[in-house]
């Protein structure tokens, strides 16, 4: 397959033209198809014209998984505009900070309270100076939308009588044209995306992805997708679309394959297993938390998963527990990828076609360089087997980041994107992650690795969920502390796991402390969170100094 890098907005014009008839996204019992679609993107494409979007132009999605958001971002695109990706579970501060770092000009928003009471107040902070809002009602069946509209416990936002109405655009208005928009000139190499970094440390950056990095992505995932005769041609939108993940491997790809969408807004266990027993989706893109909730839900068995023929999962470790529990249930492939914001973002993922090698990220991409160099210096390539930073080059990776030369600079060696993290590759290509270098622990000037402690805690049968993470250690300068959760039913104190852990790890690996959690902290994706518990452990020395 060619890789030569191409448009978003090509893309979706050929899938509206050769599925127009077919279903393009279901959400919550209404479907549209491609046709339908087409028609609002190219309304909403003149009403965003007529706004002042031009070529440039940033533009925000402040949307959960709806039509709205497949809308808005191709919309945006068409328009000549750049789509700057917002989670709506942000805080208004957190909101902020990132409009003023993009400079993003209008934000598109549903009339949920949970969603446009935050943008309600960013545009009377003066840091936003339009909005765009939709109407969540209207993308629900009839019955649905009514008893929404009428409920006394509505979830919507009283938009008319905001204080801020005078800069809110409504949907119903912005689409109020013949949607004959002004094609602009575009390029692959205009930037389509800013996508926010998850600043787990330092200031949250914008990764500039073009048109280019994102369509040579969705044909990569392509060529590694081996598709079975099975007639389902439904993908499990469960991931959010802001996040790069879901927005290449269910949006884009789904899209680009003539795909029907089942978008999901939040992910609840027993609606999801539900939607795929009831839709038959072929495919669902999930990160290693999601699929364990799976295999370890009791009632498992009451619900028909043998519709999946092809899951990859993300974001964070695949314990080889959880991959060959789903595959028992669902009878499928799910293989593990990798990937980050800056790479669009798969750049490495275990093949579908033969036994997966236990504990590997993979093998990289058609058309991808996947290099390890010196923890020392960047500049020296490790032999196989020793282990080094992940640098990453390839058609995929991020021209920079938004506005930051200096962090861009100290982001690439040549021509490869240094990804952070520690790992080796071995002597076949598949390649090993060890863990983040901003994670490793200094334990008496030996470098202590938190993913070899975790994985080796994941061992014993009683524990479901592991975060380990450095706190100050006034012999040792570090030490290793355990977050554990188990599962339930199950039981295990300190000494249980300590007994454990010596006959896998070196004496300076043994965690100096273990904390039992009902919870442990999480991304909006699934991943096991470290910031909050470092955030934790600082108020606690601080407390205790």
């Amino acid at each position: 397959m060619a890789l030569e890098p191409a448009l978003l907005t090509d893309m979706f014009d050929a899938a509206a033209k050769g599925y127009g008839d077919q279903a393009c996204t279901y959400f919550m019992g209404r479907t549209l198809t491609y046709g339908e679609i087409a028609e609002q993107v190219a309304r909403a494409a003149k009403g965003l014209q007529g706004m002042g979007v031009r070529n440039g132009t940033r533009v925000g999605l402040l949307l959960p998984n709806t039509p709205s958001f497949i809308v808005y971002y191709f919309a945006v695109l068409k328009a000549g505009g750049t789509v700057v990706n917002f989670n709506p579970l942000y805080s208004v501060e957190e909101i902020a900070f990132q409009i003023r770092d993009s400079g993003t000009e209008i934000m598109v928003t549903l009339d949920l309270s949970l969603t446009f009471q935050k943008v309600e107040a960013v545009l009377e902070s003066g840091v936003l100076d339009r909005a765009i809002v939709a109407s969540f009602a209207s993308l629900l069946p009839k019955l649905k939308s009514a008893v929404l509209r009428f409920s006394p416990g509505s979830r919507l936002a009283k938009v008319a009588t905001s204080p801020q109405r005078e800069k809110v655009v409504l949907e119903q208005t912005l689409l109020d044209n013949d949607g004959r928009y002004d094609a602009p000139a575009l390029s692959p190499s205009d930037i389509a995306v800013l996508q926010y970094t998850g600043g787990t440390t330092g200031t949250p950056k914008g990764a500039v992805l073009t048109h280019g990095n994102l369509t040579v992505n969705i044909k990569q995932v392509k060529a590694w997708w081996v598709a079975s005769s099975r007639d389902s041609n439904r993908i499990l939108g469960v991931l959010p679309f802001f996040h790069v993940f879901a927005m290449t491997t269910v949006m884009n790809f789904g899209v680009h394959e003539g795909m029907e969408i089942i978008l999901v807004p939040r992910f609840e266990l027993i609606g999801t297993l539900k939607l795929i027993d009831k839709l038959k989706p072929s495919m669902m893109p999930g990160v290693p938390t999601l699929f364990g909730a799976m295999v370890r839900y009791p009632g498992i068995k009451k619900f028909n998963l043998t519709s999946l023929q092809f899951c990859i999962s993300g974001g964070a470790a695949l314990p080889l527990e959880t991959k060959k529990g789903f595959e028992s249930i669902a009878g499928c492939h799910l293989v593990e990828g990798y990937g980050l914001s800056e790479t669009a973002p798969v750049a490495t993922c275990n093949p579908m076609d033969r036994a997966p090698r236990e504990g590997s990220i993979g093998l990289p991409l058609p058309g991808t360089e996947v290099s390890i160099r010196s923890l020392d210096d960047p500049a020296t390539e490790m032999p196989l087997g020793e282990r080094g930073e992940i640098c990453i080059a390839g058609p995929q990776v991020m021209s920079g980041y938004w506005n930051r030369e200096a962090e861009t600079a100290q982001a690439f060696t040549g021509r490869f994107f240094r990804t952070g993290d520690v790992g080796y590759m071995d002597d076949e290509g598949y390649i090993f992650i060890v863990d983040r270098m901003k994670d490793m622990i200094n334990c008496s000037g030996f470098n202590v690795y938190p993913r070899r402690i975790e994985d080796a805690l994941y061992e014993h049968p009683a524990v479901e969920e592991v975060t380990v993470i450095g706190i100050p250690d006034t012999y040792r300068g570090e030490a290793p502390k355990a977050f554990v959760k188990l599962k339930e039913g199950m039981e295990a104190d300190k000494t249980a796991l300590i007994a454990h852990l010596r006959e896998k790890l070196s004496k300076i690996e043994i965690p100096a402390e273990i904390e039992f959690r009902d919870a442990l902290p999480k991304t909006m994706i699934g991943k096991l969170s470290k910031k909050e518990l470092v955030e934790e452990e600082r108020k606690r020395a601080r407390r205790d100094a």
